[in-house]
């Protein structure tokens, strides 16, 4: 695969990336606030789907498509943007890994609330600041990464 090639894949992955995970986080976080059960039930349902389907596949494609974008372009490793970059990129997914497994659990908790006609359990919203806690470290470190790509300082 030629590097125009790629470097059209990595940018395609990471829009991919943030705008599923930015899109999914915006409509659960307010529709969890609208305080309607039926409603955050598909929600979470929908924002599972979501990432398991855009966000996963996504969040492969960046550090593959990335190494090999250093090799064709010949950057040393060792470049403090690309070691910030790779620092950042774990620093998100060790946010998103929890998130994934809350959300699977918010959702079990909303789809039994809705079909029972309850109300969600303390352990949703136990769950639900955990989950809004750990998104701004997460869509933060990926905004660094995105102007480290961009601008390259040091390069």
């Amino acid at each position: 695969m030629d590097y125009l090639t790629l470097k059209w894949l990595h940018i395609l992955s990471a829009t991919l990336m943030f705008g599923t995970g930015f899109g999914t986080a915006f409509s659960m976080f307010f529709t969890n606030r609208s305080g309607n059960v039926q409603a955050i039930a598909v929600v979470t349902r929908q924002v599972a789907r979501a990432d398991w389907w855009f966000t996963t596949p996504s969040v492969i494609i960046q550090p593959l498509s990335g190494f090999w974008m250093i090799r064709l372009a010949g950057f040393p490793l060792d470049s403090p943007w690309i070691v910030w970059s790779l620092a950042l990129y774990a620093l998100a997914g060790i946010c998103w890994l929890p998130v994934v497994w809350l959300q699977l659990r918010m959702r079990n908790m909303a789809a039994a609330a809705a079909a029972g006609g309850a109300a969600l359990p303390a352990p949703y919203w136990r769950f639900e600041k955990c989950w809004t806690a750990l998104g701004f470290p997460a869509f933060g470190g990926v905004l660094v990464v995105y102007w480290l790509m961009v601008h390259k300082p040091g390069a």
